[in-house]
């Protein structure tokens, strides 16, 4: 844990909700957060244990009546002396007491995110944690809350932490071969032995990084896009589904010349709907910008929903490969017959809500089935998935490279642990001599 002098300032901040409201729980961090509490309450309460007292401002005038906790670091989120008041939430109680701690000698107000740098910085979370912490704070459905509480354990950094020790044992190896070969306990061709664990080591990190576009669906949603001709009821069904007015609705074609997006919280799952500019030929040079951005969209999708007016006729539409699309009949009210069995995945109409859900249905199985084979854990962020490949790539290196070149390879093992090391912020080069030496009696 991080000395608790590298922080000279105490830091303060709201750490609940917008005011007005209940309650305002403001937290407190630091050298000097005893000191705040004696200042304020006149006494500090038994760790880890809420006390109801009375808060007082300099002038000894009372500034409310609320709960008091103390947290001596390093037993706190920060690895800090921390200290929370939960105060009455009106705004008036909550900018005096922040006032208050702004005037005390070595507080200032804490910058975004810095209680969670600091928790890092004392060895209390990694970087992966707290990546996962924000989004447990940013999560809209449930699905993206389960993920999120996953990926704030402790769960990924064992694993990418377990890697790179096995990266460490190679470049022992290697090491001890290069080194110590003369030492009587050190067996000749020692490094031979390691070259399989690479390899699957490598393996392993591909099939890993194969698992960010289910990540992706779960942190950012499932992505659906309708494409459709001009009228063909694109922006009503988008309204029909989100059940409010999102997009312009009239006769006139070409009305949408942009890509709009609505989240929608559908049995826990998120889906994010896209509606797009109509696809027709020769468009006008602005709808045409309109249509580009519609197709761009429908390449980066998880599912497409081909719609078509039953009332009228239906032009095919070109699609994108490797994206699953749904045709879908609309404007059921207004069509004159019923098409065959088979002509359409499903019929709706955005006018009467025939239909609507059952296609809510199907978008939910449908991002439900993408999800299914998801791996136990998951990379979710981009930074991870650079590092990763990084880690790949030298990996590659590393085995492609002749033997006799050992020097070489166990470079390259040091980038790739380097790497891995990097994701979730614990990179010692102490490592390396302590596996060689624990290995080996040489010296002794």
């Amino acid at each position: 844990m991080a000395d608790q002098t590298l922080f000279r300032d105490t830091i303060f901040g709201l750490s609940s909700g917008a005011l007005p409201a209940g309650v305002g729980v403001i937290r407190i961090s630091g050298v000097e957060a005893r000191n705040a509490l004696f200042s304020l309450a006149g006494n500090i309460p038994p760790p880890r244990q809420a006390h109801l007292m009375e808060l007082h401002l300099p002038g000894g005038e009372v500034l409310d009546r609320g709960l008091v906790l103390f947290f001596p670091g390093p037993r706190s989120f920060t690895g800090e002396d921390c200290a929370e008041l939960h105060l009455h939430g009106g705004r008036a109680v909550i900018a005096a007491a922040l006032k208050a701690l702004s005037e005390m000698p070595g507080f200032r107000l804490a910058e975004a995110g810095e209680f969670t740098r600091r928790a890092f910085l004392n060895g209390k979370l990694d970087l992966i944690q707290a990546e996962g912490l924000a989004d447990l704070i940013a999560a809209d459905t449930e699905a993206e809350r389960r993920f999120a509480l996953e990926n704030s354990n402790a769960r990924h950094g064992k694993l990418y932490e377990g890697w790179r020790k096995r990266l460490i044992h190679a470049m022992a190896m290697i090491e001890a071969e290069l080194d110590f070969a003369d030492e009587g306990d050190v067996p000749g061709s020692v490094a031979d032995s390691a070259w399989a664990d690479i390899a699957a080591l490598r393996e392993e990190i591909e099939s890993h990084v194969g698992d960010f576009r289910t990540a992706e669906i779960l942190r950012k949603g499932f992505r659906v896009v309708i494409l459709g001709a001009p009228n063909a009821g694109k922006s009503s069904l988008l309204n029909a589904l989100a059940r409010r007015e999102i997009a312009i609705v009239t006769e006139e074609p070409g009305t949408t010349r942009d890509v709009l997006e609505v989240a929608l919280d559908v049995a826990g799952q998120k889906i994010v709907l896209f509606d797009t500019a109509g696809i027709r030929d020769r468009p006008g040079r602005v709808e045409a910008i309109g249509i580009e951005r519609a197709k761009a969209s429908a390449s980066q999708a998880n599912l497409i929903i081909v719609l078509e007016d039953m009332s009228g006729s239906a032009s095919p539409i070109d699609l994108p490969e490797g994206v699953k699309a749904l045709r879908i009949g609309s404007k059921s009210d207004l069509a004159a017959s019923r098409q065959p069995d088979g002509a359409y995945d499903h019929v709706v109409s955005a006018r009467t809500g025939e239909g609507l859900d059952g296609l809510l249905n199907m978008l939910e199985a449908e991002a439900k089935a993408s999800i299914a084979h998801r791996g136990e854990v998951m990379p979710f962020r981009l930074r991870h998935i650079s590092l990763l490949r990084e880690a790949g790539k030298h990996l590659e290196k590393a085995v492609q490279i002749e033997n006799p070149l050992l020097e070489l390879r166990a470079e390259e093992l040091r980038l790739a642990a380097t790497a891995l090391g990097r994701i979730s912020g614990k990179i010692d080069a102490e490592d390396l001599l302590d596996t060689i030496f624990s290995q080996f009696c040489i010296g002794k």
